[in-house]
């Protein structure tokens, strides 16, 4: 089975590469001119807003891990102390996301969640964006921070992680239903 190829069960089969940071880099990027951008912290999300952002950035990637948690267990994961979520809007609507997991933060965070939606792909935001959830998860002081991307992703995330400071340190594969 070929990465991203349907399997026969109609699954994805996925090459993952597993990244890492082990401290931020020297500066910020800059905020990009044209648009009028905001980035603000989500707390308690309404978990319809929550399910919004993930189906609308992850669809296209066939994210999986929140797609079907009922109300319980993705409260217990978006609403957690260990859980950070920042909310990019560019002229008024959403345009992504980005969600830290901060649950094993002397060792590591992890920026478990970034994207944004197609609408907002191709603007010029993405390296901004990436930057603001790497010095966002830094200002919590871990170890190291971790990203994961797959061969379901943008073909241009991979070249993205590496451009802003992370080092590719694992492979591995997953296979996931796609959306329906």
């Amino acid at each position: 089975m070929t990465e991203g190829a349907a399997g026969g069960e109609g699954l994805l089969h996925a090459r993952i590469t597993h990244l890492e940071m082990l401290a931020p880099p020297p500066a910020r990027v800059p905020m990009p001119l044209g648009s009028y951008l905001a980035l603000l912290r989500a707390k308690d999300m309404p978990l319809h807003f929550y399910r919004y952002l993930y189906e609308q950035v992850g669809r296209p990637h066939h994210w999986s891990a929140h797609r079907d948690l009922d109300d319980a267990a993705l409260s217990a994961v978006v609403h957690s102390g260990e859980t950070e979520i920042r909310v990019l809007y560019a002229d008024g609507a959403p345009a992504g996301f980005f969600e830290l997991d901060l649950s094993r933060l002397t060792a590591e965070a992890e920026i478990r969640y970034f994207g944004l939606v197609p609408e907002f792909q191709g603007r010029g935001l993405a390296k901004f964006f990436l930057s603001e959830a790497v010095f966002a998860a830094f200002e919590h002081a871990p170890g190291r921070l971790v990203i994961h991307t797959n061969s379901l992703d943008s073909p241009r995330a991979l070249q993205l992680y590496q451009r802003i400071g992370f080092t590719p340190y694992a492979w591995s594969q997953e296979t996931v239903s796609p959306w329906t």
